[in-house]
């Protein structure tokens, strides 16, 4: 038999398919990988063990009847496939925490839409993924309970903030994991620990049961081994939904038909400011090589101009902060959460609440948010942010009207080691420099693995296109990886 924890989804559905192994034996083999792993890794807060393995006894009937009646085809494409969650994505009758200790004994009561979504496509869920507390880091250094580590070298941060989700896939402690991206937090733990992850269009993925950090920025996305498993799951996963006002009412695609290798004609723009000072020359280096890759099979490349880029990063803390400082005021010790067991009064109970439950990064994120929200300085930082949020949508658009995807590095450099930038928060920031104009400007973008640094520690490559253009992404995505 195959060593079942190194498949991908659509190998373990073949698996099924020709009866190389039972449900119960894909969902007993990632728990083993997971009770031999995951002391050292820690990407899981919460598993599901009891649960997946009565969900797996349940999905085994529906395959051997599926089977026995020439109908196995009609099965969701996912049925009987484990996967990971990410913690700030409620399951009911499970944990989300969002690795606060403001959360840690919550239990949610009902599922996300993504949850409801993948339960209906017959997945099973392993358990709950490690992140940065609230979603809000870069390097899952940020939970409550304990740091998550990057799997390709366990001294290495896996990035963040949905490093619990890719430590569970490039450890083979689960095929498939959804994560959720305000800033790069799906596309930065992808490329540093070597796997695809996805980042789509703002409002394909219904964000109803996504505990909020920046709403106007949030997205759920699918993180996995391969490029044809996060077009599947993204097919799962998207479509609108009544429950999120901010969903797209946009015609549900199927992203596996996208999956061509053909890239001719496929104009490839390469954004000058993404290659200049910072970027580490290994990452360089082999961005560039990917890029020829893609010439040589037929793409047109062109360099062009992303001008407004320098001023994404300040313009989105402003108003990620802000948006953070509003979506957490609900977490006051009386409405949600935690509740100090230290106060005299009510104005006590809120500030004793929020300071033993929220973390450092937290604090001062919702510091800085409602200082630019603050009279007298929300014309001259959280309104002026606003104003470049728009200019730089157009230059994304400018840029479109030339070119089909544009091409840049998904972090400057590789991952770095645990603690080495977790006392500089600006540091921190830096490396999201290339990910976070993608949030502001709404489009969607994939990371997938493009060689590795000396050291062997994994590259990532980040493709970008217009709104609702995730088939022209998987199409190059695609096209890449079966002929690196």
């Amino acid at each position: 038999m195959r060593d079942i924890i190194k498949l991908t989804a659509h190998e373990i559905r073949d698996g099924y398919k020709n009866k190389e192994f039972t449900c119960a034996d894909v969902v007993n083999a990632f728990y083993k990988s997971i009770e031999e792993k995951d002391e050292n890794i820690k990407a899981y807060i919460t598993l599901c063990k009891e649960q997946a393995l009565a969900d797996a006894e349940l999905k085994q009937k529906g395959l051997e009847e599926a089977i026995s009646n020439n109908k196995f085809d009609e099965l969701p494409y996912f049925y009987g496939i484990p996967i990971a969650v990410k913690d700030n994505i409620n399951v009911l009758g499970i944990k989300t925490t969002c690795a606060s200790k403001m959360l840690e004994n919550y239990v949610s009561p009902y599922d996300a839409t993504v949850t409801r979504l993948i339960k209906e496509n017959g997945m099973i869920i392993l358990g709950k993924a490690n992140m940065d507390e609230f979603a809000m880091g870069g390097s899952t250094e940020n939970s409550a309970f304990f740091a998550t580590k990057n799997p390709c070298d366990l001294s290495k941060v896996p990035g963040g903030s949905s490093g619990g989700s890719a430590a569970s896939v490039a450890g083979d402690m689960a095929p498939v994991s959804l994560g959720s991206d305000t800033g790069g937090s799906i596309r930065e733990p992808a490329s540093l620990c070597g796997i695809v992850g996805m980042k789509p269009t703002y409002g394909l993925v219904s964000r109803y049961g996504l505990v909020a950090f920046a709403s106007s920025l949030d997205q759920i996305g699918p993180m996995s081994k391969d490029v044809m498993d996060n077009a599947n799951l993204l097919t799962a996963i998207s479509g609108h939904d009544n429950m999120d006002s901010t969903s797209a009412n946009i015609e549900k695609k199927d992203y596996s038909k996208a999956l061509v290798n053909d890239i001719k004609g496929i104009k490839i723009g390469v954004p000058k400011e993404y290659f200049g000072e910072g970027l580490q020359k290994e990452v360089r280096e082999n961005i560039e090589k990917a890029i020829n890759k893609l010439k040589e099979l037929g793409a047109e490349v062109k360099d062009i101009s992303l001008p407004i880029t320098k001023y994404a990063l300040p313009t989105y803390y402003i108003i990620a902060c802000a948006e953070a400082s509003s979506n957490l005021g609900r977490f006051d010790g009386i409405r949600y959460g935690f509740r100090s067991k230290n106060y005299e009064s009510l104005k006590d109970i809120y500030k004793n609440s929020r300071s033993e439950g929220f973390g450092k990064e937290v604090k001062r994120r919702i510091l800085l948010g409602t200082y630019v929200l603050s009279a007298g300085y929300y014309d001259a930082y959280y309104k002026k942010a606003q104003k470049v949020r728009t200019a730089i949508k157009n230059d994304f658009d400018e840029a479109f009207k030339s070119c089909d995807v544009i091409i840049t590095p998904t972090v400057p450099t590789t991952a770095w080691s645990i603690g080495e930038k977790i006392s500089n928060p600006l540091e921190m920031y830096l490396m999201d420099l290339y990910t976070v104009p993608i949030n502001i400007s709404g489009v969607p973008a994939i990371s997938i693995p493009c060689g590795k640094d000396n050291s062997g520690l994994p590259i990532g490559m980040q493709i970008i296109a217009k709104h609702f253009n995730e088939e022209t992404l998987y199409r190059v995505a695609y096209t890449y990886e079966m002929n690196k």
